[in-house]
């Protein structure tokens, strides 16, 4: 099955590229803001995939980060209904891409196993390694489990023709990234197994880290999922992602489905 998929941006964070580096970069002062995106997968028959939900208004308070707009605002914004969507992927349980588990009802959550155990386990008795997650998040996680609204996936996994999940780590233990078949070939959502092109480009990841092997192994593997076609790789927080592939809605929704400006 052949899919469209769209990059839906819903807040920003300015930031310099230092904090956006775990080595020395050569200007680290340069103005490297952050892009959140969720994205939306989308068949020909209407079916539509979410990846990732977001943060949400708590948390963007208590870590002063402003939300631009609710992730359900913003998926409106091409015709998708948050309320009715059946299928939403969740990378991993950071904060910013779990937060808004309410505002889809109706979905069953896919998410891997590993990550599950990651963020449940002896790990998170470590200040440096749960600061990224909220324990409301995982929480929530939980209830959906025991609701039999999770699927729980171990290692690579098609949930849907033409759409496979492939557990990758590195960012966060049980980080997964998402491969969907387009018109142009197959795309892959890399979300924060790549959180700018630089990252990978330069081999100089972002600073949050739970296994540095896994991190670099995760960039030749989203290579490999792609077909080595760089412009298939979708970093998880790029504001050049906007730029990059034609809008649907300007400076907001990008079609990555659609042949790249450059």
């Amino acid at each position: 099955m052949i899919w469209e998929a769209f990059a839906v941006r819903y807040a920003r964070h300015d930031r310099s590229a230092q904090l956006c580096h775990a080595y020395p970069v050569a200007d680290p002062h340069e103005a490297m803001p952050l892009d959140f995106f969720v994205w939306l997968l989308r068949a020909p028959d209407g079916r539509e995939i979410v990846v990732d939900t977001g943060y949400d208004q708590e948390s963007a308070t208590r870590r002063g980060r402003p939300l631009g707009r609710r992730v359900d605002e913003a998926l409106a914004t091409i015709g998708c209904d948050s309320g009715t969507v059946a299928d939403v992927v969740i990378s991993h349980l950071h904060w910013d891409h779990v937060g808004s588990l309410d505002q889809f009802p109706a979905a069953r959550f896919h998410i891997q196993e590993r990550e599950l155990h990651f963020a449940t386990g002896r790990h998170m008795c470590s200040p440096a390694i749960r600061g990224p997650f909220d324990c409301a998040h995982v929480v929530a996680m939980i209830q959906a489990l025991y609701a039999d609204r999770v699927a729980v996936h171990t290692g690579d996994v098609e949930i849907a023709p033409g759409v496979t999940l492939h557990r990758v780590g590195g960012h966060s233990d049980g980080l997964q990234v998402v491969r969907v078949m387009t018109a142009r070939g197959p795309v892959v959502i890399a979300s924060d197994a790549m959180h700018f092109y630089a990252n990978a480009a330069r081999e100089n990841p972002f600073p949050i880290i739970f296994n540095l092997g896994d991190m670099v192994e995760g960039w030749r593997i989203t290579r490999r999922l792609a077909g080595g076609v760089e412009s298939a790789v979708i970093p998880g927080h790029d504001p050049i992602v906007l730029k990059r592939f034609p809008n649907v809605v300007a400076g907001e929704v990008a079609a990555l489905h659609l042949a790249p400006l450059f």
